[in-house]
């Protein structure tokens, strides 16, 4: 018998099913499945079978996401769905532009160490009290993360939020033995100052005859009792720092259209299904709608965190008041890390330069209250250049630029030095010191380190999205499902989108973001335009919660790096994340009903949601 009381032929065939658990589903999951198409000979349900199918995969992840991303190319043809081109163009689109060219930008602010130069830059100014230091970790984690990746981000600022709150802890310690050392007065045990510096002075010397055993063991007493306070008390404070990092990490990214993938599966989506829709999300709109939202639950999220881990004690976690040794010694450990790094070199100028540039560029290519300089130079006769076209000419300018200045200043050390090297003896010597000084000067990129750091899976994963979005309406199969919930229009709408933001932040614990909007959005898509609502007022709150996965360690990589820390227990990041994620869905439904429907026109069904891209198949 096993340890468990399962006999040992029953523990080992079991031990096998686990251990080839992805095999078996790969091969399982099509055969139980396969009647649906069989029992009904239609489009719709050929499509469905496809659909399921992925969902499948990509929610157990038997195979990587990437390459159940690539099953419509071989699929839909088979099934007659739409022709293989048809199905091919569809994963390289405009959107997958705009997102190579955001990760570009992201690749070459890390690879210059610009974003921890921000971040530090950032939290010299905040200081180190409690409160303060936790909504500075937050608001640096959460602006990083609009530009790269929310993995990295939390990679980043979890090693030196640990570090500061170490030497937080180490220094209040070695205060706190001082302290008693000093002999200074403690209410808790009634002594007298006189009393425990004499005693503590008898002890260090080694004389214990005259000192009185009791008070001996109540100063132990109180040492050992303020240890295990303080232990507490930083415990509580790792658990809520490195919360705050990976859950502010996921909101950030939800503020810009390139933070994070659903974002840009929306767009392309909302491009595949509505192709009238004039380009209603572009990178100013979505900022205009996202960043205050995401201001709303950052606030939140601190308060909430603050309450949980640091108590309401404003007064003493904002530290109102002189600053103590632990502070300046925090303070220090921060200034330190920022001058290992140095003076800010040209190639992270250069990378600003062009990040900056960038996002002006955005802003105003089609602002919406005033004509953009897009508009009034390129597409006066169409969409010619978007978002995509901006983020890719700029990224260029990374392997255009060169990351040093002083290569002109070499060439003429090097031209003087030759010119003096002539005729003398040591010539030969003087040229190989010259052809050693003579190097290329790199560009801010070069292939290799974006080879390296570009997900080239999250390409095929938004590709694989839209090449769903564009079967479901080949087939009918959105249309259909449209049909099958027109029930729901006797719902108010501020009830259907609250009841689907639920939904969907439910079903992203336990499955990616990713595979999450591209699952829901095409159907999201024909129940709008089925019911009469906006298709915007239901998509654009579910693509966001989509992103609200704060209460599992395998929701997203933020979580996951925070939980591996060994701080962290599943039941504190349950706790805390079930409180956020109510707060999320609230703070966007209240967006998407206050300045949501004054930005996008939400309280009117639009013209363009009539003629969405739908060829019924035969």
């Amino acid at each position: 018998m096993g340890l468990s009381g399962i006999p040992e032929d029953v523990a080992l065939i079991l031990r096998w099913i686990w251990l080839h658990r992805n095999y078996l589903i790969i091969f399982i999951t099509p055969l139980i499945i396969l009647p649906l198409p069989l029992v009904l000979p239609s489009p719709e349900a050929r499509c469905g079978f496809v659909i399921i199918l992925m969902a499948l995969f990509w929610c157990t992840e038997c195979m990587p996401l990437a390459i159940t991303a690539l099953l419509p190319v071989v699929l839909f043809p088979m099934m007659g769905i739409m022709e293989s081109e048809k199905v091919c163009v569809q994963y390289l689109k405009d959107t997958n532009m705009l997102f190579i060219g955001g990760l570009l930008v992201a690749i070459a602010v890390e690879h210059w160490n610009l974003h921890k130069r921000i971040a530090l830059s950032v939290l010299l100014v905040v200081g180190v009290r409690p409160a303060l230091l936790m909504l500075g970790f937050m608001l640096v984690t959460a602006f990083l993360s609009m530009w790269i990746s929310n993995t990295a981000t939390t990679a980043m600022m979890l090693p030196i939020s640990q570090a500061v709150l170490e030497q937080l802890s180490a220094t209040e310690a070695d205060s706190d033995e001082k302290e008693l050392r000093e002999g200074q007065d403690n209410q808790a045990f009634e002594l007298t100052e006189v009393n425990i510096k004499h005693s503590l002075d008898k002890v260090s010397q080694g004389d214990k005859s005259n000192v009185n055993p009791d008070l001996e063991a109540r100063i132990n007493s109180l040492s050992e009792c303020r240890k295990k306070e303080r232990e507490a008390k930083y415990i509580s404070l790792f658990k809520g720092m490195s919360l705050c990092v990976c859950y502010s990490a996921s909101i950030g990214g939800t503020a810009t259209l390139t933070g994070t993938t659903p974002n840009l599966i929306l767009k392309g989506q909302m491009d595949a299904i509505f192709p009238e829709n004039h380009g209603v999300i572009n990178f100013a709109s979505w900022f205009g709608f996202a960043f205050p939202n995401m201001l709303l639950m950052l606030v939140l999220s601190w308060l909430w965190l603050q309450f949980m881990y640091l108590g309401l004690n404003f007064k003493k976690t904002f530290g109102c008041g002189t600053k103590n040794e632990g502070d300046k010694d925090a303070y220090r450990v921060m200034k330190d890390e920022y001058k290992k790094l140095g003076s800010i070199s040209f190639a992270e100028g250069g990378v600003l330069v062009i990040f900056v540039i960038l996002v002006i560029l955005w802003f105003t290519r089609e602002p919406g209250f005033m004509p953009g300089w897009a508009t009034e130079l390129f597409n006066k006769n169409g969409q010619y250049v978007t978002d995509g076209t901006v983020a890719i000419f700029m990224s260029t300018m990374f392997f255009i630029v060169p990351s040093r200045i002083d290569f002109l200043y070499s060439i003429n050390s090097n031209d003087e030095h030759g010119e003096e090297a002539e005729g003398d003896e040591q010539e030969g010597g003087a040229k190989q010191e010259k052809k050693k000084k003579l190097k290329g000067t790199p560009t801010l990129l070069n292939w290799k380190v974006v080879h390296e750091r570009m997900p080239w899976n999250i390409v095929l994963l938004l590709g694989g999205g839209f090449a769903l979005a564009s079967g479901s309406e080949a087939s009918g199969l959105s249309v259909w499902l449209g049909e099958s919930l027109a029930p729901l229009q006797s719902i108010p709408p501020f009830a259907i989108s609250l009841i689907l933001c639920l939904l969907v932040g439910t079903f992203t614990e336990c499955s990616s973001n990713t595979a999450t909007t591209t699952l829901f959005l095409p159907i999201l898509a024909s129940m709008a335009t089925t019911i009469g609502i906006h298709p915007l007022y239901v998509m654009l709150p579910c693509t966001i919660s989509a992103s609200l996965a704060f209460m599992l360690p395998v929701a997203t990589p933020p979580n996951a790096i925070a939980f591996s820390y060994g701080n962290l227990k599943v039941l504190d990041m349950a706790k805390a994340g079930f409180i956020l994620n109510i707060i999320g869905i609230l703070s966007i439904n209240l967006g998407i009903n206050t300045w949501g429907t004054a930005m996008f026109k939400l309280g009117t069904f639009p013209t363009w949601a009539n003629s969405t891209n739908i060829t019924h198949s035969p």
